[in-house]
């Protein structure tokens, strides 16, 4: 009650100015040390993913922290691991404003930012000074004004700088908010840069003597028959997860509402069944051994239970805790450890 208070009055704001000052009070109640509040107590499993141990199957979605500048803070509401970025190898400021929505009826968000952040450089100076049990997962991208044909030297860039630093690493080709970006989900594109990638792990995996799991993270506006070739190619290529989805640029569930009409991504409930569509028929195409991180539309426990019925091993909120608040990350941590 008392969060739905607070939403209330934080949506008066404008979403991207909501968004910072929401950020800025978890971080001032983190380092008051009010935010083990929601945590304490909590009931959790553990769970061993892509090699990792995760101290539950909870986490938070790339995009929420860009920068990494509230990690702390958010591994006190008691996520399992925090996945920071989408970080590109220079800074950027991203799309003009006004770029995020809000769509209360729906519990939809709509969000054109493009990859906005303070470089991979600002990045890893919080990911190092961060003291906390979440594992931490970097999400890397490319620069916009870098061609599409040279993105392989962006993600290159990211995955060298970040390596040392990340329980893992995730490849985002999937956001519909830099130009082209999903173009390399498909055919030869998709083959050159995870050829490159893996080359790269590899490489560095000798380097540091510790092996770094990648995720590649896809789009939820997938045909059946285009899940099938990812799926082929991720096992070709001995991608280490996949997290399915990110947002979609379908409107269907929001049709004739206020800002369903604003170009971005659409998150939140109304990518719920779309996405969680995807997980299942990637988990059907994908060979066993392959885990899946399911994000997409997470609004309650039931919703999480849903994913994992859809063959997802671990799970991650970000529209969710806008729109429920930090008690949902207790609810589907615990809800998940009672049924495990």
């Amino acid at each position: 009650m008392l969060y739905r208070m607070l939403r209330n009055l934080m949506f008066r704001l404008d979403a991207e100015k909501s968004h910072h000052l929401g950020l800025t009070g978890l971080s001032l109640m983190e380092m008051s040390g009010l935010t083990c509040l929601f945590s304490r107590k909590m009931a959790a499993k553990s769970v061993r993913v892509m090699g990792l141990e995760f101290p539950n199957a909870v986490g938070l979605a790339a995009g929420l922290d860009k920068n990494g500048d509230y990690i702390e803070a958010m591994s006190a509401l008691g996520f399992g691991f925090v996945e920071v970025g989408t970080v590109t190898p220079r800074p950027q400021p991203g799309n003009p404003k006004p770029r995020l929505f809000r769509i209360p009826e729906a519990e939809g968000i709509i969000n054109r930012m493009g990859f906005n952040n303070l470089g991979v450089d600002h990045l890893l100076e919080q990911v190092k000074a961060a003291d906390c049990k979440s594992l931490i997962g970097i999400n890397i991208g490319k620069n916009f004004d870098t061609p599409v044909e040279k993105a392989v030297d962006d993600y290159l860039i990211g995955l060298k700088k970040v390596y040392a630093h990340a329980d893992y690493v995730t490849i985002n080709i999937s956001s519909p908010n830099t130009p082209g970006l999903r173009n390399l989900q498909f055919g030869e594109s998709l083959d050159e840069l995870l050829s490159a990638l893996k080359q790269a792990q590899t490489e560095l995996a000798q380097v540091h003597g510790r092996y770094v799991p990648m995720a590649v993270k896809v789009a939820p506006d997938l045909s059946a028959e285009e899940v099938k070739q990812l799926a082929e190619a991720f096992a070709k290529q001995q991608i280490d997860a996949v997290i399915a989805t990110n947002t979609t640029m379908s409107r269907d569930e929001v049709t004739g509402l206020k800002n369903a009409d604003e170009a971005g991504g659409l998150s939140g409930a109304p990518v719920f069944a779309k996405s969680t569509e995807v997980v299942r028929q990637f988990r059907a195409a994908l060979p066993q051994d392959l885990p899946i991180i399911a994000a997409g539309g997470i609004m309650s426990a039931e919703d999480a239970l849903a994913k994992l019925d859809a063959g997802a091993a671990l799970v991650q909120i970000y529209s969710g805790l806008i729109y429920r608040g930090p008690s949902l990350v207790r609810e589907v941590i615990e809800t998940i450890a009672k049924r495990s």
